[in-house]
């Protein structure tokens, strides 16, 4: 397969309600959270890492087209999904990705307001989860990223001589709408992880090889 060119994605997503990708609970205490959010142990930032974004895009896509057998993955490598974010070895022959999805990290600049948030970049909230025979209360914390929040996003789509160019891209604006009107993370069911995703002026754009 020869590579023909590389086309960049560059946008920003904002948080529209609260956003719970869940981490590691390495520092939890008494009164602490439940259930921590990801964060970079670096600068100690919530970021989505690029996982997150790419399988609930090929999640919902999978759906969308009705590709999706008894739970699993296609393994088609010639069909809509196949094709963008390949597939393994399966009856059809493998094929490789062409779309590389970067973690998102924090906007500090444009979500500068969160910053003394009373978590860092973060809220707690405290939900009541009752046993329906009991009817005991069953109270947690789980910490999220509060609306507002704006991360950074960078796609690369590669094209390969033979592709067609303009179905990848729709694929990929197909898959960018579903999110918006789905949720990333966890608790979607319950108002978390609304996202608008907007792609900066003159994305996407073709990389020079």
């Amino acid at each position: 397969m020869k590579l023909i060119k590389k086309i960049k994605y560059t946008g920003e997503l904002t948080l529209l309600t609260g956003l719970h990708v869940g981490g590691t609970n390495t520092s939890l205490g008494i009164g602490g959270v439940d259930s921590a959010i990801v964060r970079n142990p670096i600068d100690n930032l919530p970021y989505i890492p690029g996982s997150t974004i790419k399988g609930k895009m090929r999640s919902l896509l999978e759906i969308k087209f009705g590709y999706t057998v008894d739970g699993k993955p296609t393994d088609d490598p010639n069909n809509e999904i196949g094709c963008l974010f390949g597939t393994s070895n399966g009856s059809k022959g493998g094929s490789r990705s062409r779309i590389i999805v970067r973690d998102a990290f924090l906007n500090t600049e444009k979500s500068k307001r969160l910053e003394n948030s009373e978590l860092y970049f973060a809220e707690s909230k405290t939900e009541n989860a009752i046993d329906r025979i009991t009817v005991e209360s069953n109270p947690r914390t789980i910490e999220r990223v509060p609306a507002g929040a704006v991360f950074d996003i960078n796609f690369i789509l590669d094209v390969y001589e033979g592709d067609n160019e303009e179905e990848l891209k729709k694929t990929i604006d197909l898959g960018i709408r579903l999110i918006e009107e789905d949720y990333l993370g966890g608790n979607g069911s319950r108002g978390y992880g609304q996202v608008k995703i907007n792609w900066i002026e003159g994305t996407p754009t073709e990389v020079k090889l």
